[in-house]
């Protein structure tokens, strides 16, 4: 079985649009494929697909009722069965340990040809885990300067996510990198290739074993929403960075024009494959499931686990994080603008958006720490 997991470093890019209907090409070729919608919290996965809402999904699994092949139903499209993501779980960033440990197992177990799995938006690790169940996982993003930007900085924070998995916590390599990100400034000014020069001078085994991994990661680049030919050199600039600053190879899978027609197959519950089939958007995506049906499945080996530590989850590192995710926005922004991907301009209006969301997050993380306060004063056990 081959597993796509579709991601993207920030929503409304068409990542579901692909999802559900990559789904609904490789199942007309004849091969069994599971849609599972990973977005828990916010799914709707399902009006994509064209479905009503399963009245049981993951989040009913996870909890503890029915078993996982219950939540398999079968969809209305020949060979495509569909897990929904309901709301039992409010969002990926609260799954413990043994949830997503168990979840994996039960996708490994699936019997089918393609497992396609709609993540949720953003970087939080977790969806990064998730993401590196495969080293052929699909990032969707779009020609605007701040979806090209968090494309880029997504497939940095996976190929670090993929450093951490790498390294055993009790390594060289491993305390090597735990002392580097106290200090994220001097970790983000280490290109990749270089980084790996320093952990090899350390701990020369496992330096050869995440370059073994990074070599295997193929992840694919999608362009959607472009309206212009010259939209579509954006992907181009994402692949030299990644190339010379992470010292990884990506496949450009393709690119899917912007298309009216989607609003009026979405308002009819029709997935655009099924409503014009012979619309550009839906031969863009045939034409990505052709690429992905002659593709060889790819796995980064039994050595390989994605990492999950529980504890950095908690709120109260939430400010922390969000001062980490800053540093890395503006890491990922020189890189860009190093490689011509970003004007001076397109520099500043960027700049002044991330300031506003990260205010955002302290205010919100300031709001949610004093109601735990409060609840503790209560009598509540936090």
């Amino acid at each position: 079985m081959q597993i796509i997991p579709v991601a993207s470093g920030k929503g409304g890019v068409g990542k579901s649009l692909l999802s559900a209907n990559l789904a609904i090409a490789l199942g007309q070729a004849g091969k069994k494929v599971v849609l599972a919608d990973l977005d828990l919290g916010a799914s709707n996965l399902h009006l994509v697909l064209g479905q009503q809402a399963p009245k049981q999904g993951l989040g009913t699994w996870l909890t503890g009722r029915g078993d996982f092949n219950d939540i398999i139903i079968k969809s209305d499209y020949e060979n495509v069965y569909f897990i929904a993501g309901d709301s039992e779980i409010p969002g990926l960033s609260t799954l413990k340990a043994p949830q997503k440990n168990k979840l994996i197992k039960a996708f490994k177990n699936i019997d089918a040809d393609y497992l396609v799995i709609d993540l949720g938006a953003g970087t939080h690790q977790i969806i990064l885990d998730l993401f590196l169940l495969s080293p052929q996982g699909i990032v969707v993003t779009a020609p605007t300067v701040t979806a090209t930007l968090n494309g880029y900085l997504f497939l940095k924070n996976a190929v670090f996510r993929l450093m951490h998995s790498s390294f055993k916590s009790s390594s060289p390599a491993a305390k090597m990198l735990t002392k580097l990100r106290q200090d994220p400034s001097t970790l983000q000014r280490l290109y990749v290739p270089r980084l790996i020069d320093t952990i090899r001078k350390v701990d020369p085994e496992n330096a050869d074993k995440f370059e073994k991994h990074l070599s295997t990661f193929r992840p694919r680049l999608i362009m959607n929403m472009i309206e212009d030919p010259k939209d579509a050199d954006r992907a181009q600039r994402i692949r030299v960075s990644c190339n010379q600053y992470l010292g990884l190879d990506i496949e450009h899978l393709g690119i899917m024009y912007r298309d009216s027609l989607e609003d009026k197959a979405l308002a009819s519950r029709l997935p655009i494959v099924v409503y014009k089939p012979n619309c550009i958007l839906s031969q863009a995506i045939y034409r990505i499931a052709e690429k992905i049906l002659t593709s060889e499945t790819l796995n980064f080996g039994d050595d390989f686990t994605p990492s999950f530590d529980s504890s950095s989850y908690s709120f109260e590192q939430a400010s922390e994080e969000a001062e980490e995710d800053f540093e890395l926005k503006m890491a990922g922004l020189q890189d860009l603008l190093g490689s011509g991907a970003l004007t001076t301009g397109e520099l500043i209006e960027t700049v002044k958006t991330m300031q506003y969301e990260l205010n955002q997050v302290r205010k919100e993380n300031t709001l949610l720490k004093s109601k735990l306060v409060k609840a503790v004063q209560q009598g509540f056990k936090i």
